[in-house]
């Protein structure tokens, strides 16, 4: 056997020279936190030798703490004492006005027809009439001359026309009252009658004064003072007359003006029907004015603005508001007619 030998260089080949240095590899992800190792046992209290020394300096604040849990309620706490009573309120106000008239109302729905009455039993027979006068009987007439001879039987003559009716005779005395008969069926029913007579005129009027001045503007007037107002068509409060009957209508109106003009309308329905204007700081301003109104028509005063409502009443000074009814028949609003 020959012998071989074969060094490691034949081998691995020679060994190089040392490479240079690399650069610094990129930062590795931090590894996972490492289990919490077990607590280790309380050493002893090392023995202090040391003196007093100076004061350290104040060390941070620490963070919060967490907030503690909610404690648990308390007693309740003992009633007070009454608080003294405040002070007294105000005096009330004054009353508002009064609303504007309301628009009229609907004609109320048409009730059902009553039930047909039972038919009335025939009244008792009544007395037959006196009879009449019996008329004069006539004169007899003269007898007629007969100058004729006994001749001999003529022929039968022709029958000759039938005489006139001869009078009536005398009335016989009356007989004695039969038995009641059988009920007779229901006649038709007769003409209509005439036409009643007509109803009762009706009477309205009234007079009132105004007893505040300058009122309240794009409102009706009140004249709360009554002169006259007996059938009391006029709301004095209100100021408003109210038409019982379809009529015509007779309206004026007298008013004091100081201090400030006055712009004053007189109004039916909401609607002005005469409008008047007095500049003047003292004077007066009158109107007359006849309508012809429906019933339940209503008529009032009212002043334009506050810079125009110069309408005064005082010692010296009188406003009225007058109104009439000239003529109108009808049979009215029961509610408001008063016949006198």
């Amino acid at each position: 056997m020959v012998d071989i030998l074969i060094s490691a260089d034949y081998i691995f080949g020679a060994m190089g020279q040392k490479g240079h240095k690399g650069d610094k590899g990129d930062l590795g992800m931090p590894g996972n936190p490492g289990m919490d190792g077990q607590k280790g046992d309380q050493g002893e209290q090392g023995v202090c030798e040391c003196t007093d020394g100076e004061k350290g300096a104040d060390g941070m604040h620490g963070q919060k703490g967490d907030t503690g849990e909610k404690g648990d309620t308390g007693p309740m706490g003992e009633k007070g004492d009454r608080g003294l009573e405040g002070p007294p309120g105000g005096p009330p106000g004054q009353p508002g006005p009064p609303g504007p008239p309301g628009p009229r109302g609907l004609p109320g729905v048409k009730g059902a027809m009553g039930q047909k009455g039972h038919k009335g039993d025939k009244g008792d027979l009544g007395m037959p009439g006196n009879p009449g006068m019996d008329g004069q009987k006539g004169d007899q007439g003269e007898q007629g001359v007969c100058e004729c001879t006994d001749g001999e039987k003529g022929a039968d003559g022709m029958h000759g026309q039938k005489g006139d009716t001869g009078e009536k005779g005398d009335t016989g005395p009356m007989g004695m009252q039969g038995a009641e008969g059988a009920k007779g069926e229901q006649g038709m029913p007769g003409m209509m009658g005439m036409p009643g007579p007509c109803t009762p005129a009706i009477k309205s009027a009234f007079s009132a004064l105004l007893n505040t001045s300058f009122p309240i503007k794009n409102w009706p007037v009140s004249f709360p003072n009554v002169l006259y107002n007996l059938q009391e068509h006029f709301n004095p409060n209100m100021g408003i007359y109210t038409a019982p009957v379809n009529g015509t209508y007779l309206f004026s109106f007298n008013l004091a003006v100081k201090d400030k003009p006055l712009k004053v309308g007189l109004f039916r329905n909401f609607l002005p029907v005469i409008k008047t204007t007095e500049g003047s700081s003292i004077s007066t301003v009158s109107q007359v004015i006849i309508l012809h109104l429906h019933m339940l028509d209503q008529v009032w005063l009212q002043v334009k603005d506050e810079d125009n409502n110069g309408m005064y009443a005082g010692g010296e000074s009188t406003s009225s508001f007058t109104g009439i009814n000239l003529f109108g028949r009808g049979q009215g609003d029961p509610t408001l007619m008063t016949v006198q």
